[in-house]
């Protein structure tokens, strides 16, 4: 059932290039620990911690930088499950509670993921169709929902 399940706070990035609004690309990295899968940059709320200063600390401990301007928040925490293949992994949590925000890189700030404890081993920025196509099959939907609902609201 799902009331029996654990699930880890927790927040994400959609980031977007400092060429926003010109040009809508959008960052995803590829995991060190898990092959192949390509994600936004994420992590969890520590004890005491709002959403957003746990999105500034995550994203320096993940892409050495947290020099963004924020454009939006997503309304709503959105759960999802792990997979079976990834969620030892995680235990004891069944999935994680999100909170997204929609975020734009400062003009000249560089990114760095060889950060203390890398979670990333690449990085790219990608235009909408192409971000589909390359993020973990089992984050895919809720992405979906998320950029979806930043487009309804004229944010992309």
């Amino acid at each position: 059932m799902e009331n029996n399940k654990s699930y880890r706070p927790n927040v994400a990035a959609v980031i977007l290039s400092s060429s926003y609004p010109n040009k809508c690309e959008f960052f995803i990295a590829q995991r060190t620990d898990i092959k192949g899968a390509w994600q936004f940059p994420q992590g969890g709320i520590d004890e005491g911690e709002t959403p957003l200063v746990a999105l500034y600390r995550e994203l320096m401990e993940e892409i050495g930088t947290n020099d963004v301007e924020i454009i939006a928040e997503y309304p709503d925490w959105i759960k999802y499950d792990f997979p079976p293949s990834v969620s030892k992994k995680f235990y004891p949590f069944d999935g994680q509670k999100q909170k997204y925000f929609l975020v734009r890189l400062k003009n000249n700030t560089l990114i760095n993921i060889k950060t203390a404890v890398p979670e990333f081993n690449k990085y790219e920025f990608v235009i909408y169709e192409t971000l589909f196509e390359k993020v973990t099959h089992f984050k895919r939907q809720v992405y979906k929902q998320v950029i979806d609902y930043f487009k309804r609201e004229g944010y992309l």
